[in-house]
């Protein structure tokens, strides 16, 4: 996967819009980064939290005219959409699924940012075909996603260059690079953004005003109360399930967050990150050792 590349329909995201003359101010008040970056030429990486400041939605948001196209986890699209309509009250404000118009695509590989006519920057976007294609806002080594008309997707990636693989292929790209990616990797309700790398990943404004959540992420931050980090990991040996715990000379280290084909996520304690980046550890018949990826800033390396 060197020097081309490829096109990988991915059937977890789906798309919704949010449109009206309030869609900015009324998603301002909800989500973790700035409404004002996102326009036609842009897309933003942001959460939704809930009051307590947990975890509760992964989006990347661009314009498209007078609407917002927004990224959401396909199973829990319609829990987004009725969370959403529950603060709408008198904001001239209109949600609609997009689902049966729009296929969400990854689009990744050396040249897979040149082909649809991107750059490197974080967030830039143009359209495409009917849709919009994006140069992903957490990390350009993702490379780009794109929303297109489902009917001629297909087409018109491989019309443009693109070899088609098979699911998987961009989930391993985003473990070895540490991003996590909806309700598996983010648990609802638990999950601290701070702890998971979204700060970095450029989904969080720290000079926007109040939003939902807005207080446990900053006095995370500010009071330095990040204990944790969210790290891939490679696994070699057996399979291991969603919360296997790993230890270090009988203590808690760590916990699987997810795992697949010898690589996965893992919430890891770094009073611990030493020896599970270093030896790693032995766990039923699997060793694993995590990784500290380049983009990501721990408080001994701030």
């Amino acid at each position: 996967m060197i020097d081309k590349a490829f096109f990988e329909l991915n059937p977890a995201r789906s798309v919704i819009s949010v449109s009206g003359e309030d869609r900015a101010e009324f998603l301002q008040g909800l989500i973790s980064n700035d409404t004002r970056h996102i326009s036609d030429a842009r897309a933003i990486y942001a959460a939704l939290l809930s009051p307590q400041g947990k975890f509760g939605y992964d989006l990347l948001l661009v314009g498209d005219g007078d609407r917002y196209l927004v990224d959401a986890e396909n199973t829990r699209r319609a829990d987004l959409l009725k969370r959403l309509k529950l603060f709408k009250l008198r904001s001239k404000v209109a949600l609609e699924d997009l689902d049966a118009t729009f296929v969400v695509v990854n689009l990744f590989g050396d040249d897979a940012l040149q082909r649809v006519g991107l750059t490197a920057e974080p967030g830039t976007a143009r359209t495409l075909a009917g849709g919009v294609a994006f140069t992903d806002p957490r990390l350009p080594e993702l490379g780009a996603r794109a929303f297109l008309p489902r009917a001629t997707a297909e087409q018109t990636l491989l019309d443009l260059g693109f070899t088609a693989v098979t699911p998987g292929n961009f989930q391993r790209l985003r473990f070895d690079l540490g991003v996590p990616e909806g309700s598996h990797d983010l648990i609802p309700d638990k999950s601290i953004l701070l702890e998971s790398g979204v700060d970095e990943l450029h989904g969080v404004d720290w000079q926007k005003g109040c939003y939902m959540g807005q207080e446990l992420t900053a006095r995370t931050k500010y009071r330095g109360l990040v204990r944790k980090r969210l790290l891939p990991v490679k696994i070699e040996g057996a399979m291991l399930a969603p919360g296997t715990v790993l230890t270090v000379d009988g203590k808690e280290a760590g916990e699987i967050r997810i795992a697949e084909s010898g690589r996965g996520l893992a919430l890891i304690r770094l009073e611990h990150l030493g020896a599970m980046t270093g030896k790693g550890v032995d766990i039923d018949g699997a060793h694993v050792t995590a990784v500290v990826p380049d983009w990501m800033k721990l408080p001994e390396m701030a």
